[in-house]
């Protein structure tokens, strides 16, 4: 079925059938697919495990935390990801399937790194990347008790506190003299909702050209926190390769959250393999078109 993703990169189960190497009927292929996808749980430890063996290095890691969703009729499908940037390439580790609309609360964010933690270990990991809807209280803290290096952006109009004085401030202040192009970071402290942070930022132009600041809280060495956080955008990568510029996966109505499930693991273990064989030193010899 790997095999048929990196020929077709679709999710259309018709294309999959006519795809695979076997040397059986279509419509034998097309029920074996429609048993598979139906009927079996994939073990998602092995297959985040599977993953990170493809990896050419294994400590030292930059962690991305985000978040998609998409919604058939009535069927929510909001995905909570966990990946590793390297060299400019995504890799979707571990995933929750999150039985809600919205955004995701800091027990699901705790609850994902707690896991990736017990897969593949703490020491392996340099630094987490994410998103402004990752901060709240409980979750810097839950980094901070952990001591796991952090460049999380937040709203430039979050206030701020100065331990020394008590003076609460808007963090869009600090950042304020910069011009596009320019970054700047602080070594003391602030306090963030009772937490402890650095504080680094820049002005950048965002998708509509339209210059704003991008401000991030850090746990320590503020002064990589602009060239960090942008190994971010890796993570939308992938979920644009997952969607409309790769295997269109929304193309694909699941009926029930096993198949989704399985189709979100299978359309990540096609997409590393498809495209990135200079990095993983795999070989696919795929069927004449």
């Amino acid at each position: 079925m790997l095999h048929a993703l990196c020929v077709v990169q679709t999710v259309s189960l018709h294309k999959l059938a006519s795809a695979m190497p076997t040397s059986v009927e279509r419509d034998s292929n097309l029920r074996r697919i429609q048993r598979f996808i139906a009927n079996y749980a994939l073990n998602l430890d092995l297959v985040a495990m599977m993953i990170f063996s493809l990896l050419p290095v294994k400590n030292g890691l930059v962690l991305s935390m985000d978040r998609t969703n998409w919604k058939f009729g009535e069927f929510n499908i909001n995905i909570l990801t966990l990946g590793i940037t390297y060299k400019g390439v995504p890799f979707p580790l571990l995933f929750s399937l999150l039985n809600k609309r919205g955004n995701s609360n800091w027990e699901e964010h705790k609850d994902i790194m707690e896991r990736f933690i017990r897969l593949l270990g703490h020491d392996c990991i340099d630094c987490l990347v994410a998103d402004r809807e990752f901060i709240g209280k409980e979750w810097i803290g839950w980094l901070n008790d952990n001591r796991i290096r952090y460049y999380i952006r937040i709203r430039q109009d979050i206030g701020v506190v100065k331990p020394s004085t008590g003076e609460r401030i808007r963090a869009w202040w600090l950042f304020n003299s910069l011009k596009v192009g320019q970054e700047k970071f602080y070594y003391k402290l602030f306090l963030h909702k009772g937490q402890y942070v650095y504080l680094a930022g820049s002005r950048i132009k965002n998708s509509d050209g339209i210059p704003e600041l991008q401000i991030m809280i850090c746990f320590n060495r503020p002064e990589d926190g602009v060239a960090t956080y942008k190994k971010r955008w890796e993570i939308e990568t992938a979920f644009r390769a997952m969607k409309s510029s790769g295997f269109n996966i929304e193309d694909r109505t699941p009926t029930c959250v096993t198949e989704c499930v399985s189709h979100v693991c299978l359309r990540w273990s096609a997409w590393l393999l498809y495209g990135r064989i200079s990095l993983v030193n795999i070989k696919i010899y795929t069927l004449n078109r």
